[in-house]
């Protein structure tokens, strides 16, 4: 179960504070597979970084008892300083793998980054495509209920897409996800309902196909929207 519970969300802005939420209260429903949609500004990041536990609500809270992941293919955490050996061995340390795990993690996500030698050297010598690389073998690497993505896989060459989307269908077939996209294909593609953001409120659709049509059909009302007084 994911439930929100009357959850706030402000950030400081130089015009005043911006209200992303207020008293948000919604539930995923279980067992299936979730778009999140909804114009820009509407709080899809905002709303996968509060899942990830990477940010948290000015009030309210997520209740979660099942296993999400970070969102996946994130390259931001890593640290530059050190090799994607290292940052990926400092994540299996954090999710709590025993050593054998870890040596089996660290295999996986070399062999499927493919970029050689810079697996033992720092990422701040990476590219934007090798980092990415490391970073959604990572997230594969490890077993979630549900995987947080933003967009479908777009990294590297038409070979390491495909490869990239059999790794991902295989663990669609134990597990669901929370997929925000711009392409309305990959919505209907991927999940079975959606959760449409708009004007800090969320709506489930059931209907895939009327939850978009809603979102394409909305318009934003002309007045300025979410400042706290």
């Amino acid at each position: 179960m994911i439930s929100i519970e009357r959850l706030t969300k402000s950030y400081r802005t130089p015009k005043g504070r911006h209200v992303v939420f207020r008293d948000l209260c919604f539930s995923f429903p279980s067992g299936v597979s979730v778009g999140l949609i909804g114009p820009n500004g509407a709080g899809k990041s905002t709303l996968f970084s509060l899942l990830a536990g990477t940010d948290q609500p000015d009030s309210g809270r997520i209740k979660i008892t099942e296993r999400v992941s970070w969102p996946v293919g994130l390259a931001g955490g890593f640290h530059g300083s050190v090799s994607g050996r290292e940052n990926c061995r400092f994540v299996c340390r954090v999710q709590g793998c025993s050593r054998q795990q870890t040596l089996e993690k660290l295999a996986f996500v070399e062999a499927f980054a493919e970029i050689g030698e810079y697996f033992d050297l720092p990422v701040r010598t990476y590219s934007s495509g090798m980092r990415a690389r490391v970073a959604f073998g990572l997230s594969m690497a490890f077993d979630f209920d549900y995987y947080l993505i933003d967009e479908v896989m777009a990294v590297g060459d038409a070979q390491f897409r495909r490869k990239s989307k059999a790794v991902f269908d295989e663990k669609l077939k134990t597990s669901k996800v929370i997929l925000t996209s711009h392409s309305m294909e990959q919505i209907q593609a991927h999940c079975q309902v959606v959760v449409f953001l708009a004007d800090g409120q969320a709506t489930l659709y059931e209907d895939v196909k009327a939850g978009i049509a809603a979102y394409q059909a909305y318009q934003p009302p002309v007045s300025s929207h979410g400042k706290l007084q």
